[in-house]
């Protein structure tokens, strides 16, 4: 009987202390906090949407999908979920997670007011273990790194949003004319500025 109650002890403890109720939000964040430029964007930015993980797959006709929440000065306000589909030459798979920050009042707004699209001219910082990039119209930006807690990149706002990733696996090689989007959904109990 004392074994018992000792191996339940120890049972209770281990789960616990381990990562079987870790929530992804905060683990998701802490990893782009501690990932080069995109950490001084939680300081200097309105807010952020995260994604622990998107999927996204392909082959000639690709889609991607990802549920997120969406934070405005660090409290948690609400859902978001991105879908992207998109028609081009492409072909692989990838999961990767990814953060999107709102300079402003203005552009968190126009994010959580119900149906919001990224046009071709928004790319992302990408944040791998090797050097990546990714184009938009607007110019490429990169990202480099000696891995994901320890990255350096460069980013900045293009119309009130700033876009990190950080590439979990997979490998996909794309020219879609597709963007990402995000349908948003209020915390109950939460108040929308707007």
């Amino acid at each position: 009987m004392r074994k018992a109650l000792l191996s339940l002890s120890v049972l209770v403890v281990a789960l616990l202390t381990s990562n079987v109720w870790a929530d992804p939000y905060a683990e998701t964040v802490d990893l782009f906090k501690k990932a080069g430029e995109s950490g001084t964007f939680f300081t200097n930015s309105y807010g952020y949407a995260v994604f622990p993980t998107i999927g996204k797959a392909a082959f000639v006709v690709g889609g991607a999908h990802g549920k997120g929440q969406v934070y405005d000065h660090g409290k948690y306000v609400g859902d978001t979920a991105l879908t992207k589909v998109s028609v081009g030459l492409q072909a692989g798979g990838e999961a990767y997670s990814q953060i999107i920050f709102f300079q402003d009042q203005r552009a968190f707004n126009e994010f959580t007011s119900g149906n919001f699209e990224f046009g071709a001219d928004v790319s992302a910082v990408v944040i791998t273990a090797a050097a990546s990039g990714e184009a938009g119209t607007t110019g490429a930006n990169v990202g480099a790194s000696g891995g994901k807690k320890d990255a350096t990149t460069g980013g900045a706002y293009h119309k009130g949003l700033a876009v990190f990733k950080i590439v979990k696996g997979g490998a996909m090689v794309e020219a879609s004319v597709a963007g990402q989007k995000f349908s948003y959904t209020p915390r109950a109990g939460s108040q929308q500025k707007h």
